[in-house]
């Protein structure tokens, strides 16, 4: 009699056990071997967050004015820019949904100033193994965005008030290359194949395409309102630029240079940050002011869902297993977690002040 009670017994725990899986926000996730950096624009830190169950492990102060984040190719350092430039309100819009930066006398009244700390500029660097800032890298006036090298050794960074892009090699710590670009330069992304570098500038739509050999502009050509970043198709043969002002997604060439199709997305949206799936089926598009993220086909372009995240999403990162995904809320001071098999958020996380881009960082074995 005894024993029967115990195996009813043993089959109740197991099934509240397997209940209590089945509800959990990480279900299927045991144990992933990932974490998340996340760059706070305003708090002048990064906010650590460990994949496995979405705790905060670590805040580590940087300086000014964190945005553009980045991992080196061995996931030993992430790489932060740091500006002393101020943050600004967002300029007002022509009729084409282009930043205006001329004053009222006519003159350039972009978001660099008296008040600028260029002392403060700079890549920080993060050493991962011990979550502290071990350096800082020169890369020129009020860097924002920036892409790493295929080898690591070099880092190419846009400076948004210098209409410039600079090439910074990482064993000296110094700028080799400063390249003229259009205004307000932003988005920063190679090709997959580390031969070129994409730079998109907000005000104009100017695309500007650099060779990493010569370190010379071999392309330039435009998009419609506020491009904002870039990302390919891993096998290099298609590449994405969203442009903000028009809710639309520019779908590239990116051995021509040239835009092949251009995707009206649903009204309202404000696409940002692009982001590729691992596997090459997905795209995922934060829409800023929209609040949500949206998911289209790869290869079809067709919409397939739009998810409700936190408030204007910026930043978005995936898990390398494309399972997750994280977007930097940055009004509302969280990180929205999005479980890619359901498309719905499954928790947010607290970060620093206006959380700006994304990291994911795998863990050392």
């Amino acid at each position: 009699m005894h024993t029967l009670k115990y195996i009813a017994w043993f089959r109740n725990i197991r099934f509240l056990g397997a209940l209590a899986i089945g509800l959990s926000p990480v279900a299927g996730q045991a144990s992933p071997s990932y974490q998340v950096f996340v760059s706070n624009e305003k708090s002048g830190d990064v906010t650590v967050i460990n994949g496995r169950d979405y705790s905060v492990t670590a805040t580590i102060h940087l300086g000014k004015r964190p945005r553009g984040i980045q991992v080196s190719p061995d996931g030993k350092t992430v790489y932060v820019a740091l500006s002393g430039t101020p943050v600004k309100a967002p300029p007002k819009l022509d009729a084409n949904g282009n930043p205006i930066f001329k004053n009222a006398n006519g003159k350039d009244d972009d978001d660099d100033g008296a008040a600028a700390d260029k002392a403060a500029d700079g890549i920080g660097v993060v050493d991962v193994a011990t979550m502290k800032m071990t350096g800082k890298l020169n890369a020129g006036s009020d860097p924002e965005e920036f892409a790493v090298s295929k080898d690591g050794k070099r880092l190419y960074a846009s400076n948004e008030d210098a209409k410039t892009a600079t090439v910074i090699n990482v064993a000296t710590k110094q700028v080799e290359h400063v390249i003229p670009v259009g205004q307000d330069p932003e988005g920063v992304e190679t090709t997959p194949d580390g031969r070129r570098f994409y730079v998109t500038c907000e005000s104009g739509g100017d695309i500007y395409v650099v060779d990493t050999t010569s370190y010379k502009t071999v392309a330039h050509f435009k998009v419609d309102g506020r491009p904002r970043s870039v990302d390919f198709l891993p096998n290099g043969r298609v590449g994405f630029i969203p442009s903000e002002s028009n809710g639309e997604l520019n779908v590239i060439d990116p051995l021509t240079a040239k835009v092949l199709q251009t995707i009206k997305l649903p009204a309202g949206s404000r696409p940002m940050r692009v982001r590729v799936a691992p596997n090459a089926k997905r795209i995922y598009l934060s829409e800023g002011r929209a609040g949500t993220i949206s998911v289209l086909d790869a290869h079809t372009y067709q919409l397939l869902d739009t998810i409700k995240v936190g408030t204007r999403p910026w930043g978005i990162a995936l898990s390398p297993d494309g399972k997750f995904l994280f977007a930097a809320n940055g009004p509302s001071n969280d990180v929205s977690v999005v479980d890619l098999k359901t498309n719905k958020e499954i928790m947010r996380v607290k970060a620093g002040l206006s959380p700006w881009g994304l990291v994911v960082v795998p863990s050392a074995h």
